[in-house]
């Protein structure tokens, strides 16, 4: 059924306008004012809101087994929490462990979303070794439509590589025009630093910030430019978090390194005393690299502002308060990572970064969801209104004012990192290729109609 948009403020990362948009066949297919109804078109009065770009999230975890248990989350439940949220395209990140072969592990990691996602989707390859067969296979997977790799710098002896692994990855990365995403923080002083603590006793979540500090995290964004500047490869740093890492990232650049910068909505809004809370309270909130001081809040705002971070995402892992962050009650190391945030990323940006004057509309659409589009070889398919692009499009009310409960979140965990947190401003409908998908903060869309996007790398 074609879809026609009236009347709204169409809102993209360069331009802002009142028209109405006309979509046809998956795609918009005309932009004008006054546009009139063709017979059997459904037609969507969006007066007094905005209507933005599908919201593109370059970064959660949907299917990941991890510290010996699995994300909480399936398919059917992240993509009905995406899309309620503004979130109509996700890239998730696939990681098989050192044990695992690589093109099995794409093919698992597809099977969970193919004919179960209701929104778009596309994965980061996790390398985590690189063997005499590796190479051939990551050829495979680039061929497949995979045009990003992931690497972590971090978790010895699980996801982690070693650094002739690290520059074989980068070197094949920029033969095939493939930009690597990259956790970024030393391993060794990690998990050094994890055994004197726990030998002295030290072991609440709180000391999870203390086992990883700032410097191990700048130290693993140093060592990852070190490896980018001599290969020439193009990076994307995952979930940075504070200064001294942007510090190291920015240096980087200036030399002529190729490196975007991500950093979440977690570290925008909270910090490392949520952490420290008493008792396994603390435990909601470990994440690596973990919350940091709130003096770095200013920091990431500004960076956003201007243009030198260039993405928001999630690093969604949703993990049970009451049956899954307990395994590290008496050890901060066990403690599964991660803060689920996706159903809630677009709104608290909205709500603690527009209305609060830290960033400007075009920035916030930037940053979550064109510059993912542009860096991640989907644009201009997605992350912009114009003539052929995807119609996934987000009626915005700005006049909407409620409360983050988890009670009535569509993720699948038993807590929420916002409890509480008060909004201004939602998603009132939301469309993915020029179907309904959610309206009201109610799913209404189709499991299943989510696409795998084939990507065709540009990063050479």
């Amino acid at each position: 059924m074609p879809l026609l948009i009236k009347n709204g403020e169409i809102v993209t990362g360069s331009e802002r306008y009142v028209a109405d948009i006309f979509c046809e066949g998956e795609t918009i297919t005309r932009i004008d004012r006054n546009i009139a109804a063709p017979a059997g078109a459904e037609v969507i009065d969006a007066k007094g809101k905005y209507v933005f770009p599908g919201f593109i999230d370059p970064h959660v975890h949907i299917y990941l087994p991890f510290m010996g248990t699995f994300s909480k989350d399936t398919y059917e439940t992240g993509s009905k929490a995406a899309l309620v949220g503004g979130t109509t395209t996700l890239i998730e990140m696939c990681c098989p462990s050192r044990q695992d072969d690589a093109l099995a592990s794409f093919e698992l990691w597809m099977s969970q979303a193919v004919g179960k996602s209701a929104c778009d989707f596309s994965f980061h390859m996790g390398v985590t070794k690189f063997e005499a067969d590796t190479e051939k296979q990551l050829r495979e997977i680039v061929a497949r439509g995979i045009s990003s790799f992931k690497i972590f710098l971090a978790y010895k002896g699980a996801f982690g590589i070693d650094d002739t692994e690290l520059y074989h990855t980068l070197k094949l990365a920029k033969e095939l025009g493939v930009i690597v995403t990259a956790h970024c923080e030393n391993e060794t002083l990690v998990s050094e630093r994890s055994k004197e603590l726990l030998a002295a006793g030290k072991t609440d979540p709180g000391q999870h910030h203390e086992s990883r500090p700032p410097a191990v995290e700048a130290e693993g964004v140093h060592h990852l430019m070190t490896f980018a500047e001599l290969t020439g490869a193009a990076t994307y740093i995952v979930h940075l978090s504070c200064k001294e890492a942007l510090d190291e990232a920015l240096a980087a650049r200036r030399r002529g390194v190729r490196v975007n910068i991500e950093t979440l909505i977690q570290y925008l809004l909270l910090d490392k005393t949520y952490a420290e809370k008493p008792g396994l309270e603390g435990a909601k909130y470990v994440m690596s690299p973990p919350l940091r001081d709130a003096s770095n809040q200013a920091v990431l705002w500004n960076g956003l502002g201007s243009g030198l971070v260039n993405t928001v995402a999630t690093d969604h892992a949703p993990f049970d308060f009451k049956t899954q962050k307990p395994m590290g009650k008496d050890d901060f190391t066990k403690i599964p990572n991660g803060i689920p945030s996706l159903e809630e990323r677009v709104n608290l940006l909205y709500t603690y970064g527009v209305k609060t004057g830290k960033i400007d509309l075009h920035t916030f659409v930037n940053v979550a969801s064109t510059q993912v589009a542009k860096t991640f070889d989907l644009f201009p398919r997605k992350g912009t209104i114009q003539p052929g692009s995807d119609a996934d499009l987000v009626i915005f009310d700005p006049e909407y004012r409620g409360t983050i409960s988890a009670k009535t979140q569509l993720m699948n965990v038993d807590y929420s990192a916002f409890e509480g947190w008060k909004l201004e401003g939602r998603a009132n409908v939301v469309t993915v290729r020029g179907q309904v998908a959610a309206r009201d903060g109610k799913f209404v869309g189709t499991i299943g109609y989510g696409q795998f996007l084939k990507r065709k790398p540009s990063h050479f």
